[in-house]
């Protein structure tokens, strides 16, 4: 874990905007998009529209998120014989 800061360009409602995020919340952020069928700037977006505070807090906490929802489903699947 480097905790380098990535700037990156996404387009919102058609408008470019950057965003930094440490690469690993991108890294994180590209899975997630690709799990739910999305490209990286429609999950971008769809954060975007649902936000009320700062947009790279918003995605960290989608990040997060998702996270805590894996993680019950992976302690039951190893806590069964």
């Amino acid at each position: 874990m480097t905790g380098e800061i990535r700037k990156r360009s996404v387009v919102i409602a058609g408008h470019a905007t950057s965003i930094s995020l440490e690469a690993e919340f991108w890294d994180a952020l590209k899975t997630i998009a690709e799990g739910r069928g999305l490209s990286l700037n429609a999950l971008v977006a769809a954060v975007d529209s649902e936000r009320s505070g700062n947009l790279s807090s918003a995605l960290r906490l989608l990040v997060l998120k998702d996270l805590q929802a894996a993680l019950p489903r992976q302690a039951s699947n190893t806590d069964s014989p």
